[in-house]
């Protein structure tokens, strides 16, 4: 204590009082130690002190019972730009870390490491930074997002730790409470937080019965497409089954994204990932391809084996791999476009690469090359709206030289 204080001050040095020029205080150094515990609160809400690198949040629930504090969390991951932007400007600040210091414990968690990915997929979190508030007992009373000045920062923080709404909302669900009006509110509330897992479940009770009407509805429309995202849910079944009264009140197109985005979307929960390893849920799997047979999708298989392939790339699984990509290629349901074959590239194109698998691939895209230079295909000039600024042939051109290591033009 005596050289930390002796690194600021001489012991001559005259300390200016908040109170007048005439009470300064001439710093002898029992003097001094009185002076420096005068000054402790200063020091500790100097910036938000977060809790070391590691803690999780059943530590954070021990210490947050033990000081009756309430838990911030600071979702982010490494490449979050704007998560940094809130590490650098505002969780220095002497008036951030005065107001959260006493009354949060603060934690920070990377969502994509071995602890946070899991965390990350229980708490439903889809953007970053999130930042979600807590009771002692690790129950979550709310949540909001993105980069925000100081002073909006302050002023949402105060307004969502008084606020358990969310949680109140909960217990009266879980109790069985179905009040149409209680519904809406319930998500809307949900909605609002990006808590997809949750929403989904209010808009499949909101939905419940109405099935086979709710197309002529535009409100639930609206739910039905912005907050069902369960393939098992019975809207979403009976409108996979039945599109055909949801397109004529909004079109195809949207009715055909809506059913493709969905089950791309579970498709994503069927891989397990942990402590850097990659696992297939089984019987979810099962479970989804049942499903797929029951909706009657054309294109089923495309969602069985692209899981597979995404399965064997986590896995570092290349002969596995390249397998599954030939399956699909020969499948007669299925077309696989140009894009969809130079992104299967992927796991091939560094120096290091299998090279069994890239010569393999190789000879895919120069099969690929050969239906389009005899007229079997036609490159693709648009991807969507979009038009590209060279047609897909060129681009397996380059794909093929790359792996060569060759540059472009040589």
């Amino acid at each position: 204590m005596r050289k930390l204080f002796a690194k600021h001050f001489t012991p001559s040095q005259k300390f200016p009082s908040p109170f007048g020029e005439g009470l300064g205080v001439r710093l002898g150094m029992s003097r001094g130690v009185v002076l420096l515990l005068f000054m402790l609160p200063l020091f500790a809400y100097s910036q938000v002190v977060f809790e070391p690198d590691g803690t999780t949040l059943e530590q954070a629930s021990v210490k947050a019972k033990a000081e009756n504090k309430l838990i911030f969390l600071d979702c982010y991951t490494q490449w979050c730009g704007p998560c940094k932007k809130m590490s650098k400007e505002v969780f220095p600040l002497a008036e951030v870390g005065a107001v959260m210091n006493p009354k949060f414990v603060n934690i920070k968690i990377d969502m994509e490491s071995a602890y946070g990915a899991p965390l990350a997929k229980k708490l439903q979190i889809q953007a970053y930074p999130t930042f979600v508030i807590f009771n002692a007992d690790a129950q979550e009373i709310s949540r909001f997002l993105g980069y925000h000045a100081a002073g909006d920062f302050l002023k949402v923080l105060e307004e969502k730790g008084k606020d358990d709404a969310s949680a109140a909302f909960k217990a009266r669900f879980d109790n069985g409470e179905r009040n149409p009006k209680f519904l809406q509110d319930y998500l809307a509330s949900l909605t609002a937080a990006y808590k997809g897992d949750e929403a989904n479940t209010v808009a499949e009770a909101i939905l419940d019965g109405k099935e086979e009407s709710f197309a002529a509805d535009s409100t639930l429309r609206m739910i039905f497409f912005r907050n069902i995202t369960n393939p098992f849910a019975k809207s979403f079944i009976y409108t996979a089954q039945h599109p055909e009264a949801l397109k004529e009140a909004i079109g195809a197109m949207p009715v055909e994204m809506k059913i493709q985005n969905v089950l791309n979307g579970y498709q994503r929960q069927l891989i397990n990932e942990a402590d850097g390893t990659a696992t297939l849920d089984q019987q979810s799997y099962d479970r989804f391809s049942a499903l797929l047979d029951q909706l009657n999708i054309a294109n089923a298989d495309h969602y069985r084996l692209t899981t597979l392939i995404t399965l064997a790339e986590k896995q570092k699984d290349f002969k596995a791999y390249i397998a599954y990509v030939k399956q699909y290629l020969a499948n007669p349901a299925l077309d696989a476009d140009d894009m969809q074959l130079a992104r299967w590239v992927r796991p091939f194109s560094g120096p290091d690469a299998d090279a069994k698998g890239k010569e393999e691939m190789k000879a895919l895209l120069r099969q690929r090359l050969d239906e389009i230079a005899t007229g079997k295909r036609q490159p693709m000039t648009m991807v969507g709206n979009m038009k590209l600024s060279r047609p897909t042939d060129d681009l397996l051109r380059v794909l093929i030289d790359a792996m060569d290591g060759k540059m472009p033009g040589q």
